[in-house]
Order: C-alpha cells, then sequence, then structure tokens
C-alpha cells in the first residue's frame, strides 16, 4: 500500500531548521523550552524588584518540577543591565539569557477530562468545535471564492435591535453538520458550518464553557457594571454583555458600532472575558497533551496522534489593537482581575512598571474655556500611542513584557506594531507572531481612522503569512489547517466602533474570513446631529453624481472649484471656513488655492502652535478670505475658531457632532461684529452616494435616502433658534 505523504514536509524544507522533537515537554504554545526558562528567572528577578506592590509566587513551579542545572546555580541577573534592557525595549528579550532546565511533569495534574472526551470525539465546547477539524474541500471552496455564497439572515435582540448574519453556506446541505469522510487510513471529521447566532437565556458558566478556575472571579470584576445590589443569584452579566458574548461565544466575527462612553466598560469586560477563557482553554489542552505525551513516551513525530494537535505556528493566540495607553490600561487591570481576581493569592509579574509606563501623563483639560464632553473622556489618561506588549499566562500569574514569541495575548497600537512589522527592503522587522492569531479585537475603530489609517490596514496585511523561521515549533502538535495557510478561515474578529464608516466596513467584508461567518449591528440612525444646531441659518447640501468610487476624489475637487467655490469669491462672503475631512483633499485646495492666489490662511495635523495662533488671527480680523481647516486637526485640538460666518463642508464629517459644533461656532457671541451681518451666514455641505453613511450620522436615515435617491441635487434645511 502507498504511504500517504506527510502534508507537513513542504513547511518544514521551506525552514531549512532542525526540529526538535524533545520540544513537546514545553509549556507554550510556540514550545520553547529555553526560553519559558529564561522567563522564569526573569521573572524572579523582576518579583525582588515589586516585591512591594506585587503578589508574587513562583508560577512556572506550579506548573513543572523545575530542576536547574548546577551550571546556573550561583548565576544572577544584574539589576541595573535588566532596568535598561527593559527601559529600551517594551518586550523584555527572554533569549539573551536563556537557561537549561530539566521539566518534569505531573501527569496526574495536567491531565483533563473534557480535553479527554473531545479527543475521543466528544465534543460540545464551541472553542472545540471552531478549532479541532479542517474544513472541508467544498466549504474552503466557497471561502475561495469571490463573492462568497453567503446564507442571510437577520435577528432582533432586546438590547443590540436588528442583527444582520451572514454564514458560508456550500450548495450541499450537508455541509450543515459535520461531515465524516473515510480515507484508506482512518475516518476524518471535517468543521461544521455555522449557525445563526443564538441569544443566552439564562447565564450558566458551566454550560457556556466559562473555565472552572476564574468563575468566582467574575462577578467582582464586572461590578462596575451592574447594580449596586447584586448578589450571586442575579445575573453577573448586563443585557448588552449578555447578547455580545452569545456572538462572541460562538466563535462568529461581531462588527458592533454603537459603542459609547456608557457602554465602554460593558464591552471591554466582555471581550477581555472571551479572551482569558480561550488562553485558558488553549493552555488546558496543551497541558493535557503534554502529559498524555510524557506518559505514553512518545519521542517520533509519526507517533503522536492528530487529536494531539492544538497548537500554531508560533504562540500568540490573541491580537488587541487599540488607541491609547490608557485603554491598554484598563484592559490589563481588566485581564487581572478576571485572571487572578482579588481576594486569591496570585502574581502579576512587571506589574510596578507597567503602572509607572501605562499610567499618568494626564493631559491637563483647560478650565476657564472647557472642552466638549466627548473630548475630555476620549483624551483622559495617557494618551500616548506608541506602544505595544506582551503578556503570558500560566496557572497563577500572569507575566507582563513578555516576548512576543512567549506570550498569548498581544496588546497595541497601531503605530506600534507597524514600526515592529517594518516595510519592504527593512532588516530590522518582524512579523512571524502574527502568523498564528486566532483572536483579533479592534476598539475605539474610529479614532484609528484619526491616527493614520494605513498603519491598520499593514499590519492585518501581515497576519497569518508563513514564518520565516520555525522558532522552535512542534510540528507534530501543529494543527494541520494552520500549516496549509488556512489560518485566517479560523481566526474570529471583533470590531468595535462609535461611529458607522465605510473604512470600517471594508474591513469587515474583505478582511473577516470566518468560516463561522459574521454577525453586524445595523440600526438606523432616527435622528441626526443636525437637530442640535442651535443657530437658525440655512444649511445647503449640494450632490455631485459620480458612478465609480475610485473617481469620487476628482469629481468632488471639480465640483467643487466649478460650482461652489465663485459663489464664495465676492467680498461679501468673506470668513469662509472651509472643514475637509481628508488630509488628501485638504492638500489638493491648498495646492489649487496657492495656484490661484487666493486669499487664505490655512490649519492642519502639522501646523505649528505659532502658525495655528497666526492663522486665527488673520481670520478673525478679516485680513484671510478663507479659511482652510482639516478634521483631524479639529479631533485631537477641538478649538473654537471665531469670526465663521460662512462654512463649507468639502465632505460630511467623519465624526458627526463636529457638524453641530462648527455650525454653533456662527452664534453672535463668536462673531466679529465688525466683518458682516448675521443675516449673512450660511452652511455648506458636499455629498454624493458615498458619502451615506457619514451624512445619515447628521440627517438621519430616512432624509439622508430620500436626499441620495431625489431627482433634485439642491437640498436646503433650515435649522430653528432654540
Amino acid at each position: 500500500m502507498e504511504v500517504e505523504e506527510n502534508p507537513l514536509n513542504d513547511l518544514l524544507k521551506s525552514f531549512g531548521n532542525k526540529i526538535d522533537n524533545a520540544a513537546v515537554d514545553s509549556d507554550s504554545d510556540s514550545s520553547e523550552p529555553v526560553d519559558e526558562g529564561s522567563d522564569n528567572e526573569e521573572d524572579m528577578v523582576e518579583c525582588e524588584e515589586d516585591q512591594e506592590n506585587d503578589s508574587v509566587s513562583n508560577s512556572d513551579e506550579d506548573d513543572y518540577d523545575v530542576e536547574k542545572s548546577s551550571n546556573f546555580k550561583n548565576h544572577s541577573l544584574n539589576d541595573n543591565e535588566t532596568k535598561k534592557k527593559y527601559t529600551e525595549n517594551d518586550t523584555a528579550d527572554d533569549g539573551e539569557n536563556a537557561k537549561q532546565i530539566n521539566i518534569v511533569f505531573k501527569d496526574k495534574n495536567e491531565e483533563d477530562d473534557q480535553t479527554e472526551q473531545e479527543d475521543a470525539g466528544h465534543v460540545n465546547d464551541p472553542f472545540s468545535i471552531h478549532l479541532n477539524h479542517d474544513l472541508d474541500s467544498n466549504l474552503y471552496e466557497v471561502l475561495t471564492t469571490t463573492p462568497v455564497s453567503n446564507e442571510i439572515g437577520q435577528l432582533t435582540w432586546p438590547c443590540l435591535g436588528n442583527l444582520q448574519y451572514e454564514i458560508p453556506k456550500t450548495k450541499n446541505e450537508e455541509s450543515m453538520c459535520k461531515k465524516e469522510e473515510l480515507t484508506l487510513l482512518n475516518k476524518q471529521t471535517f468543521a461544521a458550518s455555522g449557525k445563526p447566532p443564538r441569544l443566552i437565556s439564562k447565564v450558566n458558566w458551566n454550560e457556556l464553557y466559562v473555565k472552572s478556575m476564574i468563575q468566582n472571579n467574575l462577578l467582582r470584576a464586572n461590578s462596575d457594571n451592574l447594580p449596586a445590589n447584586v448578589n450571586e443569584t442575579s445575573s453577573p452579566l448586563t443585557q448588552l454583555q449578555k447578547e455580545l458574548f452569545s456572538v462572541m461565544n460562538q466563535y462568529q466575527d461581531l462588527l458592533y458600532c454603537q459603542r459609547n462612553f456608557n457602554n465602554e466598560s460593558q464591552i471591554r469586560y466582555i471581550y477581555c472575558l472571551h479572551a482569558v477563557n480561550h488562553i485558558l482553554k488553549t493552555r488546558t489542552k496543551i497541558l493535557h497533551h503534554n502529559a498524555k505525551i510524557q506518559k505514553a513516551k512518545l519521542s517520533d513525530m509519526s507517533e503522536i496522534p492528530d487529536e494531539y494537535r492544538d497548537q500554531g505556528l508560533v504562540r500568540p493566540k490573541i491580537l488587541i489593537l487599540v488607541p491609547f495607553r490608557r485603554s491598554c490600561l484598563k484592559i490589563v487591570e481588566l485581564l487581572i482581575s478576571i485572571f487572578i481576581g482579588e481576594d486569591k493569592g496570585g502574581s502579576v509579574i512587571n506589574k510596578s512598571r507597567f503602572m509607572q509606563e501605562f499610567g499618568g501623563n494626564e493631559i491637563s483639560m483647560p478650565k476657564r474655556n472647557p472642552k466638549p464632553e466627548d473630548y475630555e473622556l476620549t483624551f483622559k489618561g495617557n494618551t500616548d500611542d506608541t506602544f505595544k506588549i506582551g503578556i503570558s499566562i500560566t496557572k497563577k500569574a500572569l507575566k507582563l513584557y513578555s516576548d512576543f514569541y512567549s506570550s498569548d495575548i498581544i496588546i497595541s497600537s497601531i503605530l506600534g506594531l507597524r514600526m515592529t512589522i517594518g516595510a519592504v527592503g527593512e532588516e530590522d522587522r518582524d512579523f512571524d507572531f502574527l502568523a498564528s492569531i486566532e483572536m483579533l479585537i479592534m476598539d475605539q475603530m474610529e479614532v484609528f481612522l484619526m491616527q493614520n489609517w494605513d498603519h491598520l490596514i499593514h499590519v492585518l496585511d501581515h497576519l497569518h503569512l508563513q514564518p520565516k523561521s520555525s522558532h522552535n515549533a512542534d510540528f507534530a502538535r501543529v494543527r494541520s489547517w494552520c500549516v496549509e495557510g488556512r489560518s485566517k478561515y479560523y481566526r474570529q474578529t471583533l470590531m468595535f466602533s462609535s461611529l458607522k464608516l465605510p473604512e470600517i466596513n471594508a474591513i469587515f467584508n474583505k478582511k473577516c474570513h470566518n468560516y463561522a461567518g459574521k454577525v453586524r449591528v445595523v440600526n438606523p440612525v432616527l435622528s441626526g446631529t443636525i437637530n442640535q444646531v442651535l443657530v437658525p441659518i440655512p444649511q445647503i447640501f449640494h450632490r455631485f453624481d459620480v458612478r465609480d468610487h475610485s473617481k469620487a476624489i476628482d469629481t468632488r475637487f471639480e465640483f467643487f472649484i466649478s460650482k461652489i467655490l465663485p459663489e464664495f469669491k465676492e467680498t461679501i462672503m468673506n470668513h469662509t471656513l472651509i472643514f475637509v475631512p481628508s488630509y488628501f483633499d485638504y492638500t489638493k485646495l491648498r495646492n489649487y488655492f496657492r495656484k490661484e492666489e487666493l486669499s487664505f490662511c490655512q490649519i492642519c495635523d502639522y501646523t505649528p502652535d505659532p502658525k495655528v495662533a497666526r492663522a486665527r488671527d488673520m481670520f478673525f480680523h478679516s485680513e484671510k478670505h478663507f479659511l482652510l481647516y482639516t478634521e483631524r486637526f479639529h479631533f485631537f485640538r477641538r478649538l473654537r475658531v471665531k469670526g465663521i460666518r460662512h462654512i463649507i463642508f468639502y465632505g460630511p464629517p467623519t465624526f458627526p457632532q463636529f457638524y453641530s459644533e462648527m455650525c454653533n461656532l456662527m452664534q453672535e457671541g463668536y462673531l466679529n461684529p465688525k466683518s458682516g451681518s448675521t443675516s449673512n451666514m450660511t452652511v455648506t455641505t458636499i455629498y454624493c452616494k458615498y458619502d451615506a453613511l457619514q451624512l445619515s450620522s447628521i440627517l438621519g436615515n430616512e432624509m439622508t435616502g430620500k436626499m441620495i435617491n431625489a431627482n433634485k441635487a439642491v437640498k436646503m434645511v433650515m435649522s430653528e433658534r432654540k
């Protein structure tokens, strides 16, 4: 009989590195026993430094009996060198100080009954249902065909409202359930197609397959989001959390664009719970199989059963992208509360350093002329946007600043990760640690648009690429679908934003390929921010027609200079502010104004403070006719520009509150009384059909639909005095 070729051979040959079969003894997804030893030694150094503030235990010895070789009995790290190394790098370089260790497994403590049943084919946990099996050829063909053939449906839930789900389906109805095919060697079970999300009726942690070791911590960790009189008989989740977890726990992608300052802590808690639960299940499965392999004394790759494939090509499993250090701080605090709790002894390694680097540095808000409430809440705490941190979880310890290849969770800003990934041609670049991400969480996505959206796209483009080296991976334990380059079809993506934007929808549509399907919340906007305009002024909306999205930029520019701008060149139309959402459009307008020698000043993201003050002064005192003003500058600074009598929105603002905010700067108290009349004030907005999402947040869905489909291209709305 012909022997079937091992599917791992191609990948093994590409690395050219010798694979050490002894790596199966490691307590990590990346199977790096040497690095794990160095983690333990460095942890003890940091524990001594932070002993006043941190509750520390020798966590690695909870998992293994560790016997250090005699060569390192008297070895110690220099504290100053350690601190210097940590200061220069966000992640500790554990490999530089690696130690040799002998590991003895405690088999009886690491074997898990549920994993034993799953290996026997009795799978009920959504985690294992989603990750354990390969895709059959029919479902894989559907996923790789553009457009994907989806079953589309809608649901209505009490809190989330209207949900739209899309589930990849094959023409053959057999894919509705797990398919089994007989080969010459064995029987193979394939992954089941996704199902419409089911709402959790009652929260029972055991029935939801939440790990028992964290169940007692959950009520306390979520106490800020629950009523004050909550007790053990009450629901441990709010209605919003219950509905979000109903989708998350089925490992389907989720897009939720109704995040706000009132529900942000509820959202953050539920995805942190889901992340910790995922890591603990992964760890339990790996330790169980480690113990079984040790007990059976298996040493050859061919002897290890396929059921023991429980790892990726590298260890990191969860990537969380957030815009600011304060956001990372809140997430880590929740991870600690969920995993360790407050009443039990536990270990948080490097906590003091983390609190020092991620706390403080808060922006001082002015008291005399306070900023808008949403600005103060957005930029509360440490708003540095250049950071990245690896987190590893052991039996009773959570280690911060672990090396990426020894980490379970990576939390980063898009800029921090972009700098690590680098660009083509750069020597010092690394993105192998993104090869086996199983869960991607992106929170506050609207802020990414104001930072640099290209950085986010760059990060997403480097997920699930074939690693350049093996990183000591034990290929006998790597899931076959991971080796075959199909990891993106198993990755769950959770996206949270306060705004509905085309860029966010594009990522959800084109970058999320989860075979279990995707769910988005699609509630209409009933009342837009135009109702918050306090000044009784005519607001005119001009529509230009364009058939192709790629031509919208040029068509908008031509429409502006031919139809709109000529009306505002007259002296009577001075004090005109042009609000430009896109920096690309801003540079195009600026170059045109310079070429035509128009009277204008400019304020953009890169304008230094002295020039900002000068531009505002010239605009207020009628020295300049136009002021070019970018939305990104307004987002980060929120200045009150005085002297505005006419506003041209070159496109609907990305943030709908900016529309009413800018219009309200035309109140009498902000005007120059010597340069015009209150009867000569207008607001003009240019839009096309591709601006529907932004426009609906300003006008509401009903009015936006009528305006886009109307025969007339001009619509005037007159706000009333309030």
